[in-house]
């Protein structure tokens, strides 16, 4: 019996030792090819076709199809079948509301001038910059914040502690320039797109280029300040 359970033990054992390579090896393989383009006029065709530059005519074409795939692609929009739905346009709405802003994130007042520098985070818009008092120092620049069920928590708060080279406890993956500030909530860049549907488990992700620089900028003891709410959460 004993000789039994100590081979199961190194059967498992095995097994064990395979799961993680495996699951790195399926997360690493290359995206499958678009799916066949849909030539169903979807309900946001004439304003997806704007955002686009193409004719504007409500009508679903081939060119129209495969600009719409190629945007879906890009931003990982699934399923990236060309269809013009909620989902593209929202993304889209999304991007023509965060170019209005311009260099003024902060018209509102809601993130506080009064706290020297400061992180802000607009959830609703999907931004973040820092400023110091009314002085816009970087920004704003688009993140990506927590999906429905693992929202970003809004408030002020304090980045408590750096890690250039962090990786989750959690989801075993990479959090470069990680700046914590609310419990496993933090700063820190990833590579998808900042408009990449659902969003994060919580953190407010950023390209690396602008992870980077909030680095160079913010140090423990920075203000952070989190508000509105994130669509469709």
């Amino acid at each position: 019996m004993g000789d039994i359970r100590r081979r199961r033990a190194v059967a498992l054992g095995i097994t064990g030792g395979l799961v993680a390579p495996l699951a790195l090896t399926l997360a690493a393989a290359p995206a499958q090819a678009a799916p066949s383009c849909t030539t169903q006029t979807g309900p946001y065709q004439k304003k997806v076709e704007k955002f686009l530059g193409r004719p504007v005519d409500g009508k679903q074409s081939t060119a129209d199809c495969k600009a719409i795939q190629a945007f879906q692609t890009k931003h990982g929009i699934t399923p990236n079948a060309g269809y013009a739905g909620s989902v593209t346009w929202g993304v889209m709405d999304l991007m023509n509301k965060q170019k209005a802003v311009g260099n003024n994130p902060n018209k509102d007042g809601k993130c506080p001038v009064n706290k020297g520098r400061i992180a802000c985070v607009n959830l609703t818009l999907q931004l973040s910059w820092i400023q110091d008092g009314r002085k816009l120092v970087y920004g704003p620049v688009p993140v990506r914040t927590g999906r429905d069920g693992y929202e970003t928590r809004t408030g002020l708060k304090k980045i408590y502690w750096r890690n250039i080279d962090h990786v989750s406890s959690i989801y075993n993956v990479p959090m470069p320039y990680s700046q914590f500030f609310d419990g496993g909530q933090a700063f820190h860049s990833v590579g998808v797109s900042m408009w990449n549907p659902p969003g994060s488990h919580g953190c407010v992700n950023m390209t690396k280029t602008d992870a980077k620089k909030y680095w160079s900028l913010l140090k423990n003891g920075d203000d952070v300040y989190v508000y509105g709410r994130k669509p469709g959460t």
